[in-house]
């Protein structure tokens, strides 16, 4: 039963990525080299990310609201921001489309944020005698999570693929894209 457990949930936890791959016409394309290029990406900004956390914050004692803390938080966050523009700028894609080459990479960075953050746990903790929604709810996380990227890849693609941007639509695609890199400051703040 409790293999049973981990299958599901990984299965949850993975599944969407397989499916959207096949579903879109990204399998037509041949991709898979620019998502796992996107992956490879992803990994380097968390290894720099994680570096960054290390060396900058500080551990608090207790639980207060440090501003300082949070705007730093907030600026390590912007290195998402930057590998994303690398990935989507800088390595050389097969002849894709924009509309394919933002779904690739955002693709791979949510595949391997999945990897990097709930395997281990699940491959742990699902496997264990005890039934827990812990494990299916990171499933469902990591889904929310692929449309997320996705998302950022999208908006990442306005800001700096398209040529023709409509003037008016500037300062909001950045508002946006600060939005979005802070977010995770936002959600633990709240």
């Amino acid at each position: 039963m409790t293999v049973f457990h981990f299958f599901n949930c990984a299965i949850l936890t993975f599944g969407p990525h397989a499916v959207y791959y096949s579903a879109t016409p990204l399998s037509e394309y041949d991709t898979l080299g620019t998502s796992v290029k996107a992956a490879l990406v992803y990994l380097g900004t968390a290894l720099v990310k994680l570096v960054c956390l290390a060396t900058f914050l500080k551990v608090s004692e207790n639980e207060s609201f440090d501003p300082y803390q949070e705007l730093l938080k907030a600026l390590i966050g912007f290195i998402d921001v930057a590998g994303l523009y690398f990935a989507l700028t800088q390595l050389t894609h097969r002849n894709i489309s924009q509309n394919h080459k933002f779904q690739a990479v955002g693709l791979g960075w949510a595949f391997a944020d999945s990897v990097l953050h709930r395997l281990a746990p699940l491959w742990v903790g699902a496997r264990g005698l005890e039934f827990t929604w812990d494990y299916i709810l990171q499933g469902l996380e990591a889904n929310a999570n692929l449309v997320f990227s996705i998302s950022l890849a999208a908006l990442g693609s306005l800001m700096w693929l398209r040529k023709n941007k409509p003037k008016t639509l500037v300062p909001i695609i950045y508002a946006c894209a600060g939005i979005v890199a802070t977010m995770p400051s936002i959600t633990r703040s709240i």
